[in-house]
């Protein structure tokens, strides 16, 4: 997942505060110990997004389900590039004309890049390493646990005999982390039916622990939009040793103090408004007040203030954000500057026009001179709609497996391959069972890595989630 995805969870848990405690594991079942297998396999191949492919990993795959009996016709490896190969399994279920659309669930293969030069002395982050109740290697959280057990279910469901309603598909993916050739919008491109579904289930939530102990369990069901806008500032120049006042560096810094201080309007969704609801449950009494107030009137600037103050991620969860992120001035040393950009880097809420976002952004920074980049057109990607069927299984599963803890609805402020779907009206959401420390997140970082005893809880908790959204029955 590009950035971490554990952004409004780890709101959540830094006001409650999470212990960093390893659980200690028992002898693995069998079912453990073959995901356990196909998991070590993924993280000791390099599958880094700019510097490696995919298809080798796929290919493993692809071999672990003939070996398990899935006919080749079943199979599906390619991609736009020999090394940036996708592999997508369907599982074929009762079948028949009354039959629902699939469930498809989804992973990717790619990894960020990893130097061992950056990771501990005693670690190498394509090797995968047992320690202290921990899995350490590139890839354990994002999103290589997930893309294993998925394997490791199918597997075990075919070999329990289990005929779903539903068709199930696997597809795993390439450059998800931002690579050239995004695998799962080149399969909607290209082989839409190999991945079309009722919904998806895919990474972008997730549990947290306190004290060793689950205490919420997240599902991502919206995403923000990513977008870059150039704001320029253009100036005849001349000669250094002749300044003037009208200089296009100086024109630009007024410009983007300016917008410094603007704010984009508070707006809830149906995601973001449970997410509060929930999140104002748990808070400080102040905060939480707040968080009501802004709920029943999200033009109550002062509330505003409040709730966005208290966490730079509740801010990001309430509006569209917009940042400089990125400044260019000038061509010579000895010359006064013609001129002076700057990347304003935004990230929209869903179903946002970046006509809208542009505009705003013109208005902040009205009769300074400057221009700003034009929008591009853009379908929007709604929210996944809180569906009765998938949220009530989500719940009874937490609730079997972790307790009576709260199952909460999130927005991510960053990107995953949920969004592409959204956008064709094929809800995605984001939920793992794997609980982890909010406080310790290594995504994209120095020695990644997943909790042993949260790895194997994922594996059951994914197998019991796709086994109950592949029978049709009344939600409990």
């Amino acid at each position: 997942m590009r950035r971490s995805h554990f952004f409004s969870l780890l709101a959540i848990a830094s006001a409650l505060g999470a212990a960093r405690i390893p659980a200690q594991q028992a002898p693995l079942t069998p079912n453990q110990q073959a995901a356990r297998d196909i998991y070590k396999e993924l993280l000791e191949t390099n599958t880094s997004v700019m510097t490696a492919g995919t298809t080798g990993a796929a290919q493993q795959i692809a071999k672990r389900y003939r070996d398990a009996g899935f006919p080749e016709s079943d199979i599906f490896l390619g991609g736009v590039k020999p090394e940036k190969f996708n592999v997508v399994l369907r599982y074929h279920g009762k079948g028949g004309a009354n039959a629902p659309k699939p469930l498809l669930l989804l992973a990717h293969l790619d990894v960020v890049e990893a130097l061992k030069s950056d990771w501990s002395p005693d670690l190498d982050p394509f090797k995968f390493i047992e320690r202290d109740g921990y899995f350490y290697a590139r890839g354990t959280s994002d999103d290589k646990a997930m893309a294993s057990i998925f394997v490791a279910n199918i597997i075990r469901l075919k070999k329990e005999g289990y005929v779903p309603d539903r068709d199930i598909i696997v597809a795993l993916t390439a450059d998800e982390e931002g690579g050239c050739c995004n695998g799962v919008r080149w399969l909607i491109a290209n082989h839409r039916e190999l991945v079309d579904a009722a919904y998806v289930i895919n990474e972008g939530g997730g549990g947290s622990l306190r004290d060793g102990k689950p205490f919420i369990n997240t599902v991502q069901a919206t995403e923000k939009v990513f977008q870059n806008f150039t704001v320029t500032a253009k100036n005849r120049g001349g000669h250094s040793s002749v300044p003037r006042p009208d200089n296009a560096i100086y024109q630009l810094s007024e410009g983007i103090v300016r917008f410094s201080h603007f704010n984009f309007p508070v707006q809830f969704n149906e995601v973001t408004r449970s997410y509060f609801e929930h999140t104002a449950a748990i808070e400080s009494p102040d905060i939480a007040a707040a968080m009501r107030a802004l709920l029943k009137n999200p033009n109550d600037l002062a509330a505003s203030a409040i709730v966005s103050n208290r966490d730079p991620r509740y801010n990001s969860t309430l509006r569209t954000t917009c940042v400089a992120t990125m400044l260019n001035g000038g061509h010579a040393l000895n010359a006064l500057p013609q001129t002076a950009t700057v990347t304003i880097n935004c990230r929209m809420l869903p179903n946002t026009d970046p006509a809208d976002v542009r505009a705003q952004i013109v208005k902040a920074i009205a009769d300074t001179g400057l221009e700003v980049s034009p929008a591009p057109a853009m379908r929007p990607s709604a929210p996944s709609p809180l569906l009765p069927e998938v949220m009530g299984n989500i719940e009874t599963i937490t609730k079997q497996m972790f307790g009576n803890i709260p199952v909460v609805p999130i927005m991510g402020t960053g990107a995953t391959d949920s969004a592409p779907f959204r956008v064709l009206g094929i809800p995605a959401y984001g939920v793992s069972g794997l609980m982890g420390d909010p406080e310790d997140v290594r995504a994209h970082g120095r020695d990644e890595r997943m909790l042993m005893k949260s790895y194997f809880e994922g594996e059951e908790f994914l197998y019991r989630l796709t086994k109950a959204l592949t029978v049709t029955r009344t939600v409990p």
